[in-house]
């Protein structure tokens, strides 16, 4: 069984705090409320295309299958009505089974202080507990802040040679960044 993801209080630059914990099926709504709080930028940069709606099977699917085949860290905050998800990172374990692939998203207004870095760190650190070797993630070119964070954990950015429009953002969990 892979290791158990610690719930962990994380405070921001702005003085606000969030919560990082696991994310599992019982998360869909929250989610989805998430999701509709992405704006129309923020979604183009976390699909690589414009998405207007939640493609829910999918989301299913993969909430289905952690923590077997990858991990999901929710960023939450109190609110009116339980809680509310500000923030998310995940990775799934490729096919070799030592590598996985990460995607990142915050929420606007939660942006710009710290949170993509406290979630993406986790993430890292989830993975090397995990025992695997390499994280991998794909991001537009025109993702400044996301191609940014990633150099600053120590991910090495390339521009992608089969797809220009991307870059390929890669780290050795082995080698401790």
């Amino acid at each position: 069984m892979p290791p158990h993801f610690e719930p962990t209080d994380v405070a921001l630059r702005n003085g606000r705090t969030v919560r990082l914990r696991a994310i599992g099926p019982a998360d869909e709504e929250e989610l989805l409320q998430a999701f509709d709080r992405l704006g129309e930028h923020a979604r183009y940069m976390r699909f690589m295309h414009s998405v207007r709606e939640a493609n829910i099977p999918r989301l299913r699917k993969v909430l289905d299958s952690f923590p077997e085949k990858g991990l999901a860290i929710a960023a939450t905050v109190s609110a009116e009505d339980g809680i509310d998800i500000v923030g998310s990172a995940s990775f799934m374990i490729g096919p070799r089974g030592d590598d996985c692939e990460f995607a990142l998203s915050v929420v606007d207004e939660w942006a710009g202080a710290g949170l993509g870095r406290a979630l993406l760190s986790a993430l890292v650190e989830a993975a090397r507990r995990r025992g695997l070797r390499e994280m991998t993630g794909f991001v537009l070119v025109q993702n400044d802040a996301m191609l940014r964070l990633a150099a600053r954990l120590g991910f090495e950015v390339r521009r992608d040679p089969d797809d220009f429009s991307q870059c390929i953002c890669r780290l050795a969990l082995d080698g401790g960044a």
